[in-house]
């Protein structure tokens, strides 16, 4: 397996500020490239990784053996932040850190069934132990609703023509594997777009996969929850990979410095909704040039970063 290369690290590790003495959490462990950086600049502080991929606890786990006295893994999801946290009996820390993107091995290992580009059983599931797979999504959910999570969640302008198609097919035989559905969405889109660099079934994976995962429901949960379980001064870095996710966390962090949320020609505040966060990227840092040429996978990501007022 290729050494995994977290996405815009030193970037992450310059806005957590992290203190040697503090609490960390990295919700979105992955193969722990992200946490190592964090934990190497710990002393008697503490990181907690958190991820839904047990397989991806596995291998981290092992990545982080050597700081392993000041590490906490556990498996769930970070979209259950205040669960977690509770559980732990850490009611607030010093910085959190999220990389969105779906991770190297989950894209590289055929059977795992996220890409487009390798054959295999239809799965798309982050966490391996809950039931719904993509091979249910796309053999079960009906025209109106493949049609509407194609078009929703990613933003794929030919998504009718594709639902169709699905239905179509499936009225021969259940569409099993990655290679099936590829092929279907191609035989149904126009030939212009065919023509476009993008791969034909990237936005239509995106989709099921979301839908699989409940990623943007995590997505706003965790925005909801991770301002309240930081310290003053604490720091929020989320890293993101489509638009879906990233206006859910630029809403969030602008709902969140604006405070107030009563109509303007409210006389006097009945919202009660304080200011918890300050806007640290008025615009999103970008992975360099130089990061996008040794690693092609980090092209898309955007890195947005809060502190705790």
């Amino acid at each position: 397996m290729a050494e995994h290369v977290p996405v815009l690290l030193e970037e992450c590790i310059a806005m957590l500020n992290i203190r040697p003495t503090g609490i960390y959490l990295d919700g979105t462990l992955g193969l722990g490239g992200h946490s190592a950086a964090i934990a190497e600049r710990l002393t008697s502080g503490r990181l907690i990784g958190i991820d839904r991929d047990e397989t991806a606890l596995e291998r981290a786990s092992r990545r982080l053996k050597e700081y392993a006295s000041r590490v906490t893994l556990v498996h769930g999801s970070f979209g259950h932040l205040d669960e977690i946290l509770e559980q732990l009996k850490i009611p607030v820390v010093d910085g959190m850190l999220f990389d969105l993107g779906v991770s190297s091995p989950q894209l590289d290992e055929a059977e795992r069934g996220f890409s487009y580009r390798l054959d295999a059983p239809l799965d798309m599931r982050m966490d391996r132990t809950q039931s719904l797979t993509a091979r249910d999504v796309v053999n079960a959910y009906d025209e109106t609703e493949l049609s509407r999570i194609l078009f929703q969640y990613g933003e794929e302008r030919h998504a009718h023509r594709i639902a169709a198609a699905i239905v179509h097919r499936r009225a021969e035989k259940p569409i099993e594997t990655t290679a099936e559905l590829v092929e279907i969405i191609r035989a149904a889109m126009p030939a212009a777009a065919l023509r476009e660099k993008q791969h034909p079934a990237k936005r239509s994976f995106q989709a099921v996969r979301i839908e699989v995962n409940g990623e943007l429901r995590e997505v706003e949960q965790m925005m909801a929850a991770a301002p309240e379980h930081l310290q003053p001064g604490g720091r929020l870095c989320v890293i993101t990979f489509h638009s879906l996710e990233d206006r859910i966390v630029k809403q969030g962090i602008r709902m969140r410095e604006q405070g107030c949320i009563c109509p303007r020609e409210a006389p006097v505040c009945t919202c009660g909704f304080r200011q918890t966060l300050k806007n640290l990227t008025r615009k999103p840092i970008l992975p360099t040039p130089e990061e996008q040429a040794a690693n092609p996978r980090a092209r898309s990501a955007k890195l947005r970063a809060a502190e705790r007022v």
